[in-house]
């Protein structure tokens, strides 16, 4: 019950890159855990249980102490945090470089596609969409990555918990990966890392919600595109811009995979008045700013992208301290969004104009 976050908090393993799990049976436990407490008096039998159902009166309670924190900080302030934002993240990473991040050891049970490709080099067809051809929007003939057969791009890499994993596990010969962060600091942290090979892999400074900027890919060109912990990280006015340009990347039939805050997690109701910025977005004592989603609001963000779902569900995990005796509710979104494949009908298809 909520009852239980009030002396847990502090104990939380969290960082602003997302939730770690402390224990090695956490990190194993299958898809979306096969883990129920189905009685309560076992609850510290386990570091974790899978899918836990709230009671109304517990989903009540954090609504309750949602809307008691609610009252949003004045605009210059907000505006300040929004003009300031890369020097936060840039802080923040200058602190704490790699030293408590630790690896998504989920990262190949939830999203297989991240794993091995067993796939045949890839002909010029791969520039089609039903027979037709798709132009390159990038200027160069040559980008990084230009002879690879399956590309992946991960948004907001932090140090690398998420590129170094695919760069170790999957040896596929025609892998590229490319990577991105806001902070310079955090690419910097990934360059140097003894794990960085530049053949296979491409690390840049990005903002992913700057209409300007363009990516170092051309349209069309990406298998899969990664979104861990950082869409949240946005302001919410700026999302759907930010998730248009994703789509473009991705080739038809390509999937964007995301996994993210949802509402009501314990990170959002730990959050004390002075701290709201509007419904549902928060600003942390270090300035980095976190929005805290339902599945519906991801839903509309990817279908306007021209994205069709293959998953939408909502993590609901009860996270045990059985040394100090604690509770912590979790409360994750994780989605899988394709590109829709167009019926051959749909001939006279146009390429969306940029944002």
């Amino acid at each position: 019950m909520l009852m239980f976050h009030a002396i847990c908090f502090e104990n939380m393993t969290e960082t602003v890159n997302g939730p770690t799990e402390d224990s090695a049976e956490a990190q194993k436990r299958p898809q979306f855990g096969t883990r129920f407490l189905t009685d309560p008096r076992q609850v510290f039998q386990h570091n974790a249980w899978d899918n836990v159902e709230w009671s109304a009166e517990q989903e009540q309670a954090a609504q309750k102490k949602v809307q008691e924190n609610s009252q949003p900080l004045p605009a210059e302030k907000q505006e300040e945090f929004d003009n300031r934002a890369n020097e936060y993240w840039n802080d923040f990473y200058t602190i704490h470089e790699n030293r408590f991040f630790k690896d998504r050891h989920w990262l190949f049970t939830e999203f297989p596609e991240l794993a091995p490709q067993q796939k045949p080099p890839q002909e010029a067809e791969e520039n089609l969409i039903n027979g037709e051809d798709v132009p390159s929007t990038h200027n160069d003939a040559v980008f990084p990555g230009a002879s690879a057969s399956y590309r992946i791009l991960e948004v907001g890499c932090g140090v690398g918990n998420t590129v170094f994993p695919i760069l170790k596990t999957n040896n596929d010969p025609g892998l590229f990966v490319y990577c991105c962060d806001f902070s310079s600091t955090a690419v910097d942290l990934v360059k140097s890392n003894p794990e960085y090979d530049p053949s296979c892999c491409h690390a840049f400074v990005h903002d992913m919600s700057d209409a300007s900027a363009e990516y170092p890919i051309p349209d069309h060109s990406l298998d899969v595109i990664v979104l861990i912990f950082v869409l949240s990280a946005l302001h919410p006015q700026k999302m759907q811009n930010s998730i248009n340009r994703l789509a473009r990347l991705l080739k038809p039939g390509g999937v964007l995979l995301l996994r993210d805050y949802g509402r009501y997690d314990m990170a959002q109701l730990r959050f004390k008045k002075g701290r709201c910025l509007s419904d549902n977005f928060y600003v942390r004592g270090d300035g980095t700013r976190v929005y805290f989603f339902t599945q519906d609001e991801l839903h509309d963000l990817f279908s306007s992208a021209g994205l069709e779902k293959v998953q939408n569900l909502v993590d609901r995990r009860l996270q045990v301290n059985r040394g100090k005796q604690l509770t912590m509710y979790r409360v994750w979104v994780q989605c899988k969004y394709r590109k829709v494949l167009l019926p051959p009908q749909n001939q006279d298809y146009m390429i969306p104009a940029r944002c």
